[in-house]
């Protein structure tokens, strides 16, 4: 962030972390927003399903292609 920046325009409800050559400083810290557990869960079996899928892709891209077009036949 340029020592002009005017952090005053930013929302005063979100975080803000300084980053520079050397390192990093937290000036404000975020707040937290807890998920439901089922909302939670979701998101952590499709981040995990796009995670499996960009690994296979990078791995093995015709066999990918190949599942991927098998998928969207059924």
């Amino acid at each position: 962030m340029d020592v002009d920046f005017p952090d005053g325009l930013l929302p005063a409800d979100a975080g803000l972390i300084v980053a520079a050559e050397g390192g990093a400083a937290v000036i404000r810290e975020a707040p937290a927003h807890p998920l439901a557990p089922a909302r939670r869960a979701s998101l952590l079996r499709r981040f995990a399903a796009v995670a499996a899928t960009r690994l296979a892709r990078a791995a093995d891209p015709a066999g990918a292609a190949m599942l991927g077009a098998g998928l969207a036949l059924e």
